[in-house]
């Protein structure tokens, strides 16, 4: 067997912040496949760094009171926090700002203005008098050349979705200083992407069968052809100082363009793996250059959906055209992006996930690293997070089926056979299932082509199998009745099965679940690490050592906690400071905006004790509220009503849904006049308000 020899990259992330659920949705994505591949006894170096240039990073630092060197150092020392605590295991981890970045990108641009497929023009563009810097798209605001609407970005109208540049503003002004921005020429670097060995390479490149997702490569053919809205047209590679990042050679003032220099961080940060020792001391006996050079070398990314140009086009055409020892990549996995309960990632809208809070608050690792592999496949398609499905997907599958399998005949090997397996016989007790090496086979080639998914669901069905099998035969009950060698042994062997099941089961899993393996080869008394180990049972006398359960549940108040969902009110409704305990001026209260809202609909929320979901018509505008008063009403007694909500309320993601607001409700103690409706009280107008009224 001619085993693979792979260099493996995420996308960047830039150092301007912390990580959020989607780099560490891409890094699971990247991390399972790379296990994967070395339990297949394939060399796989695996490689990340901070992508550290560009004017936002230099304007940030700025804010920020630091030199940019001081702000991205800041930024890449949080960053092993999350790497370790979801189990992403990178060989290496750099930054595009180093001296391999500078030498490599510096090389790569001699090597391609040598091929005649760099030129410099003259640009003009909008410049800030103030700050002393040619402002980019985003940096620039006006009124829209097409309706009017004033406080438009530089490239495009929100309001009516017009396409424009910079120069077409009204009235435009610098977002960094204020001033009126001026029309200024600056000699640019362009790199030839329209040269027609370019686009000849590219059309062949992108056309190689099993190098891109059809999605992408169709993506990447209508850029080719000019179909799409970033048709094929040569780079900017330049821009002016002051600029954070990489001096173009013989050029005063002239920095690479981030996105030049950033890819090439990939073999930065493999070059720094090497030339520091690292890949020696992992077994790899060549340099950074002779592993480059070596043919059967596979260069693999892993990337979002919404870099693609990036990646298919000047990436590839920039190694192609630097020559050897670069290569172009072999591989770019595309993946999309992940909402939040079918919404997209927004901090002020509450709809984000922190991965640093997930495990501030103690949630396993292992449950996110499972959950978003169960959504995962090959094609280019959004991931949601959905908390009820987690929680459920979590606590079936991990714990009520594979863990359960363990936990439910470990204990008699243990008490009544000294801890050692009977002779395991092919499938005697599970004679439904396929072959193991039928199996193996099968997941083996769902996980090289991330279709993950399909894996989950193939070996939960096998756990499934084995669960049905114990539930028949009932071992708690067997058990009671030894009393003869022919009832011990059918126990002792039926046990050992299911056991090594288990063990089959647990390697399928360890891409998935690499720490949870590691204790299960504890107790299993034996390695995991080799594909093909679990072809064959254990033998007969194996010792297992004792059982210790393996993962716990997901609870309810972690996904809340997870959410930052305060519990609901207590009863008097008077929070912590009790009455009178402060007083607020006529501007804080109108500060608050109060509306009649009328309730268009009431219904129970599934899996919650306490809230019903209202949507409420305040005028013209329909608002969902999750209120906590199932106590007290019957929802169709509600629907109808008017009642009083709090309408700038911040919304709140809750893992039923967003909260848009909230109802007004009294309450005491007395649980109210007739002793059944918790003392809960909605408050309503006086007839004729209208949805909408302000309360004042």
């Amino acid at each position: 067997m001619t085993h693979r020899r792979i260099f493996a990259t995420t996308a960047l992330p830039y150092a301007n912040g912390a990580f959020h659920i989607g780099h560490i949705m891409e890094y699971i994505q990247a991390d399972i496949w790379v296990r994967f591949q070395r339990m297949q006894g394939n060399t796989v170096h695996f490689v990340g760094a901070d992508d550290a240039h560009g004017a936002p990073i230099m304007l940030a630092a700025e804010k920020a009171g630091q030199k940019p060197e001081e702000f991205v150092a800041a930024i890449a020392a949080g960053r092993k926090q999350y790497l370790d605590g979801f189990h992403i295991e990178f060989d290496n981890w750099h930054s595009t700002h180093s001296s391999e970045n500078t030498a490599l990108s510096q090389d790569i641009y001699r090597r391609l203005k040598a091929a005649g497929l760099t030129y410099t023009k003259s640009v003009e563009q909008f410049y800030d008098p103030v700050k002393g810097m040619f402002l980019a798209d985003r940096y620039i605001k006006g009124e829209c050349p097409k309706c009017g609407a004033k406080d438009q970005y530089g490239d495009a109208c929100e309001n009516c979705s017009s396409v424009y540049t910079p120069t077409d503003l009204i009235n435009p002004y610098s977002t960094l200083s204020g001033a009126r921005p001026e029309l200024k020429s600056s000699e640019h670097f362009f790199f030839r992407l329209s040269d027609p060995k370019c686009t000849a390479f590219l059309r062949e490149w992108v056309d190689a069968p099993d190098r891109l997702q059809s999605q992408v490569a169709n993506k990447a053919k209508e850029w080719l052809n000019g179909e799409a809205d970033k048709a094929l047209g040569d780079w900017d590679i330049s821009r002016d100082a002051p600029y954070f990042g990489i001096e173009i050679p013989d050029a005063p003032g002239k920095y690479f363009y981030v996105w030049l220099d950033a890819p090439v961080g990939y073999l930065a940060s493999l070059k720094n793996y090497f030339d520091s020792g690292k890949a020696k001391a992992k077994g790899e006996p060549c340099t950074f250059d002779e592993f480059m050079a070596d043919p059967a070398t596979e260069q693999v990314h892993f990337i979002g959906k919404d870099i693609i140009y990036f990646h298919t086009l000047f990436w590839p055409a920039m190694l192609k055209f630097a020559g050897k020892p670069y290569k172009v990549p072999d591989n770019v996995f595309v993946h999309g992006f992940i909402t939040v309960s079918g919404e997209k990632m927004s901090k002020s809208r509450g709809t984000g996930i922190s991965p640093l809070r997930y495990l501030d608050i103690g949630m396993n690792p292992e449950w996110l690293r499972y959950y978003i592999a169960a959504k995962l496949n090959a094609a280019v398609e959004d991931v949601d997070f959905n908390p009820d499905d987690f929680m459920a997907r979590v606590n079936s599958d991990l714990v009520g089926k594979y863990v359960n399998i363990a936990a439910r005949t470990a204990k008699f090997i243990d008490d009544k056979f000294g801890g050692k397996l009977a002779e395991v016989k092919d499938s005697r007790w599970l004679p439904d299932l396929p072959p193991r090496k039928e199996i193996l086979q099968t997941i083996s080639s769902y996980y090289d082509s991330r279709e993950y998914g399909k894996a989950i669901r193939d070996i939960m069905s096998i756990a499934d199998k084995v669960n049905q099998s114990i539930a028949m035969y009932q071992p708690w009950a067997v058990a009671k009745q030894v009393g003869s060698d022919q009832i011990g042994s059918r126990l002792h062997e039926f046990c050992s099965e299911s056991i090594d099941y288990f063990r089959f089961l647990t390697l399928l899993l360890a891409p998935i679940l690499p720490e949870l393996t590691k204790r299960a080869e504890v107790f299993l008394n034996c390695s995991l690490r080799d594909w093909q180990s679990v072809e064959t049972p254990l033998e007969a006398g194996h010792k297992l050592h004792s059982y210790e359960h393996l993962m716990t549940r997901v609870e309810e108040k972690q996904l809340d906690a997870l959410f930052d969902i305060p519990p609901l009110p207590s009863p008097s409704g008077r929070g912590e400071g009790g009455e009178g305990a402060g007083h607020i001026s006529i501007d804080d209260f109108a500060k608050v905006d109060l509306r009649v809202a009328k309730i268009v609909k009431a219904e129970h929320v599934g899996g919650a004790d306490k809230l019903l979901k209202l949507t409420l018509d305040i005028g013209g505008e329909t608002r969902t509220v999750f209120a906590g008063i199932k106590s007290a009403y019957d929802p169709a007694t509600l629907e109808g009503r008017l009642t009083v909500m709090v309408a700038n309320l911040a919304p709140r993601k809750m893992k039923f849904g967003l909260s848009e607001g909230m109802v007004l409700a009294a309450s005491d103690d007395s649980g109210g006049p007739d002793g059944k409706n918790a003392g809960l009280f909605i408050l309503s107008p006086d007839a004729g308000a209208t949805p909408g009224m302000k309360v004042k």
